[in-house]
């Protein structure tokens, strides 16, 4: 069983913050797996992590944002039926794949795709961290394409020791399994 998550310090809220702003990339805890992220408008931090990663840019990243509110861009172009479907899932750990009708996601977090992963949170770390930062961030998996995602911060280091900017203290939230994936569109679970 999970020991209670404990706040995160202003000063590690800080060091992330000004990490994500200055285009760095930051490790962090999820509710499942410790998570990759950055800035996702900033081209060469999500390049950064698609190399750490090995992961090709077609794939695409998932969003994760502290509440609907930070999200509401995307949510407000599509029909109220989608948008509903979408927010009875959050927060939580459910991915879903919303319709980037606007484009106003990069290319290269949206991949080959139309839709965007996004997910609102419950996972405290995560919710400061978007908070803290102003934006929704990119979040996947930490560990490099073939490798079992990282689930202690011992395997972070041993993965990327050296290559990251900043990793932001925690625990993991009680998810034995990376977060469910929904095509609102569709209603197909795709994970």
């Amino acid at each position: 069983m999970n020991k209670p998550q404990q706040p995160l310090s202003d000063w590690h809220l800080h060091c992330a913050r000004r990490t994500l702003l200055g285009g760095g990339v930051i490790a962090y805890p999820t509710e499942a797996v410790w998570g990759l992220g950055c800035d996702p408008w900033d081209p060469d931090a999500v390049d950064r992590i698609l190399e750490l990663k090995q992961r090709p840019v077609e794939k695409g990243v998932i969003l994760v944002a502290a509440s609907v509110d930070q999200i509401r861009f995307l949510l407000d172009p599509l029909p109220k039926e989608l948008q509903q479907k979408a927010m009875a899932y959050w927060p939580g750990p459910v991915t879903c794949l919303l319709p980037d009708i606007l484009k106003q996601i990069p290319d290269q977090v949206r991949g080959r795709h139309s839709s965007i992963a996004v997910r609102v949170s419950d996972h405290p770390v995560v919710r400061a961290l978007c908070e803290t930062a102003g934006f929704p961030l990119v979040s996947t998996s930490c560990n490099p394409a073939g490798r079992q995602p990282a689930r202690t911060s011992w395997q972070v280091r041993r993965y990327f020791e050296g290559q990251l900017d900043w990793l932001v203290p925690g625990q993991l939230g009680g998810n034995r399994q990376p977060s469910r994936i929904i095509d609102i569109v569709s209603g197909k679970q795709l994970r």
